[in-house]
């Protein structure tokens, strides 16, 4: 049976272990530190998926530029738990697992909180598999000659294969997107999947920033005083229930979610952070350090918030100044066609598969980023729960890659055993949001009894972090049971 030690106490050589040797003073200067941040662009690329794609442009689409403020406030309030967890990695050495795991309360099997990550894990797979799906809906969108094609050949083979292959033309492109998911993070290093994420994020955000700045010329202009409208802190007045559910949703799916507070520390401690550190030894030439390489921490998660708050912003103004006047809400079969009239309609036609090429991108990046941190969170939750022995680095990179074949076929069986991407999406939707405060809260306790006392934060970021706790559970006890409603509802219906 594996040891209850977290993986961070490792001797081998293992970017979770901490060695005399890799002790690293940190940069002196801005810039150099600019060129150490790394795990919030990854972070940025998890973030900018589905969620800011499909929903906050469906939000900006029904509501105008109403709830400009609350993305913000939303986008912005939460870094500060996400700061926490990755100061906390720094100065430990121990990923997030790893710290819920010394919590009071652990068992000879793994602390509850350990366990309760991974069910909430198993149910975010079920987004997973929706995003297979909306990237297979998106390329079959842009290039329908595919699944004809394949449809017409398979006639006189496999005929009843070809008509399902007619009546869910997607299907084609499933098993493509499957196998390059495990390609990417098969053997993926985090050179690798920072580089490649960040080339797709800058590209995702360039390309709808200026969309977006582009409206100005088109029919569709952004009058300043709609933008001034939006930072207004006020709620639709027509229907206070509707307006208020709907604020509560804009909070939850906007900025950084449950399953991105889980994955920063352990993207924080593959780039090195707490290895340049070092193991803390209580001396001044440790806490020296560790504020150094915090510092590098603080400015690689708010470049990240910049980032996906810009590409946010950018797709709410598309769905409130394109879609919302000519009342066009994106739902059901017809949402990504709809999400792409934001293109066709102040561009042209020739936009419309660039869109989709684009939209299929975006989901594609959240998809590949995803399965890749799961593995490695699953394989510190299998280790720290006694289920497998990861000893040392070769038993980690070993069980890393299994996962990463696992995760991928179980998406695409996921959706092609259901094809229901509203419910999929729902299901780990409401295990996100029932875990959110709990990683909140673990957060704060870290923050008050685990932090050095040489490396705690000022006093204004204790009141954000505070603000953003709070803010979580309100949120939480409002939407979690409302969404459990909705479930109900729709397995009724």
């Amino acid at each position: 049976m594996a040891s209850s030690v977290a993986s961070s106490d490792r001797v081998a050589f293992d970017p979770y272990a901490l060695p005399p040797e890799a002790i690293e003073d940190p940069p002196a200067s801005t810039w150099a530190a600019l060129r150490k941040i790394g795990p919030g662009i990854i972070l940025a690329g998890t973030i900018v998926g589905s969620g800011e794609l499909i929903l906050t442009t469906s939000l900006g689409a029904k509501n105008g530029f109403i709830f400009l403020w609350l993305i913000l406030f939303s986008c912005v309030v939460k870094v500060f738990v996400q700061i926490e967890l990755g100061r906390c990695a720094i100065s430990t050495g121990k990923p997030t697992l790893g710290l819920l795991n010394d919590l009071p309360g652990r068992t000879r099997s793994g602390h509850p909180l350990v366990w309760w990550w991974f069910l909430m894990m198993l149910c975010t797979v079920f987004q997973l598999g929706a995003m297979t799906g909306g990237t297979a809906q998106a390329l079959n969108l842009a290039f329908p000659a595919v699944a004809h094609d394949i449809a017409d050949r398979l006639a006189a083979t496999a005929p009843d294969l070809a008509q399902e292959i007619k009546a869910h033309p997607e299907i084609p492109w499933t098993f493509p997107i499957c196998l390059l998911t495990i390609a990417l993070i098969y053997r993926g290093s985090y050179r690798r999947i920072e580089w490649l994420t960040t080339f797709i994020v800058v590209s995702v955000t360039l390309a709808t920033v200026t969309a977006a700045v582009a409206l100005g010329w088109t029919k569709y202009p952004v009058d300043p005083h709609q933008l001034a409208d939006g930072l207004k802190f006020r709620l639709p007045g027509e229907d206070s229930r509707a307006a208020v559910a709907a604020a509560f949703a804009v909070f939850g799916i906007t900025g950084v979610g449950a399953t991105e507070l889980f994955y920063y520390p352990y993207w924080c401690l593959e780039k090195g952070y707490a290895r340049s550190t070092g193991r803390s030894d209580g001396s001044d030439a440790w806490a020296a350090r560790a504020k150094g390489w915090i510092r590098v921490m603080h400015l690689d998660a708010w470049v990240s918030m910049v980032v996906f708050t810009i590409s946010t912003v950018s797709f709410y103004v598309m769905g409130a100044a394109v879609l919302h006047p000519q009342g066009l809400d994106p739902r059901k079969e017809d949402l990504i066609a709809t999400l792409a009239e934001m293109f066709v309609g102040p561009f042209g036609m020739w936009t419309r598969t660039l869109f989709l090429v684009g939209a299929g991108a975006v989901l594609f990046k959240t998809l590949y980023l995803s399965c890749a941190a799961n593995s490695r969170l699953t394989t510190d939750c299998f280790d720290l729960c006694g289920l497998v022995n990861v000893d040392t680095a070769e038993d980690r990179a070993r069980w890393i890659r299994r996962l990463s074949i696992v995760f991928p076929i179980l998406a695409l069986l996921l959706y092609l055993s259901i094809s229901d991407p509203k419910f999929m999406v729902t299901i780990g939707g409401i295990a996100q949001g029932a875990t959110l405060p709990m990683i909140c809260l673990a957060a704060w306790y870290f923050r008050f009894k685990l932090i050095d006392r040489r490396l705690t934060p000022w006093p204004t970021t204790d009141l954000m972090l505070a603000i953003a706790v709070l803010s979580v559970f309100v949120v939480a006890a409002y939407a979690v049971p409302m969404q459990l409603t909705d479930l109900w509802k729709f397995l009724a219906g």
